[in-house]
């Protein structure tokens, strides 16, 4: 975007943003102060990260370090956390979303990651996010150099709480929508913030029992190298576009 018009043109657009989507899972408050290129609140909000969120960061990333493909992985991350004493599981989230004045447009999405329980300073359970394929799930078509920048900064593995979470997906899915708008494309309803939280914060959440004695051949699978399909099943986009019966 460059110049410094343009710049407080967009910081406005995040705060427009904020106001309208101020409904969001958990009431997580907006950003009290937006004053630099998204690029630069994005960093900042990624340095939020307490010590446990990085402890289990660096956990994540020793466990796949020289495995393969993470999405293979997910299974063998949880075990592995398990056995280092973490409170983890695997997620399935499913859900089905309607678009339009009239309800004819169906989408179906599903998703899937890792939860690691932890109690935070006043002794409440806090959930902790892990994402194998974070970065991935926020690519756009024809993305501007603004985007790229942002989406570069985003870390290909997550790691952190709820409330950090929603803070980047309102976020990035509000420069989404300037990149989309000034290539002059559409806004599909699978790139808004609601409908990317459901991904992680689906009332319709399925917990996949992973245990290290269960688990023992897709451990000697992963080091022997012998997996070559995932796991999981993601869906980034949607998966039935209905209208009257009839599939798109």
């Amino acid at each position: 975007m460059g110049s410094i018009g343009e710049e407080e043109h967009f910081d406005q657009m995040i705060r427009d943003y904020y106001e309208s989507e101020s409904n969001t899972p958990n009431n997580i408050p907006p950003i009290m102060m937006i004053s630099s290129r998204p690029q630069s609140i994005l960093q900042d909000i990624l340095l939020e990260a307490t010590d446990f969120e990085k402890q289990v960061r660096e956990r994540v990333l020793m466990y796949i370090r020289n495995m393969g493909e993470p999405n293979v992985l997910k299974k063998w991350v949880v075990m592995r956390l398990q056995m280092d004493g973490y409170k983890a599981s695997l997620c399935k989230t499913s859900w089905v979303s309607t678009f339009g004045s009239s309800k004819v447009f169906q989408y179906v999405g599903d998703y899937e990651y890792i939860e690691v329980m932890m109690n935070n300073k006043s002794g409440k359970p806090t959930r902790i996010i892990v994402d194998m394929e974070f970065r991935s799930q926020f690519e756009v078509a024809r993305p501007t150099q603004t985007y790229k920048e942002l989406i570069t900064t985003l870390p290909s593995i997550f790691v952190a709480t709820e409330v950090t979470l929603n803070k980047i997906i309102s976020l990035v899915c509000s420069a989404a929508k300037e990149s989309l708008k000034e290539k002059g494309l559409h806004i599909p309803p699978w790139r808004k913030a609601k409908y990317m939280q459901l991904k992680w914060f689906s009332k319709n959440c399925k917990k996949v029992s992973v245990s290290p004695n269960t688990e023992m051949g897709l451990q000697e699978s992963l080091e022997k190298g012998t997996i070559t399909t995932s796991t999981a099943t993601t869906t980034c986009c949607p998966s039935i576009f209905q209208l009257r019966g009839n599939c798109n």
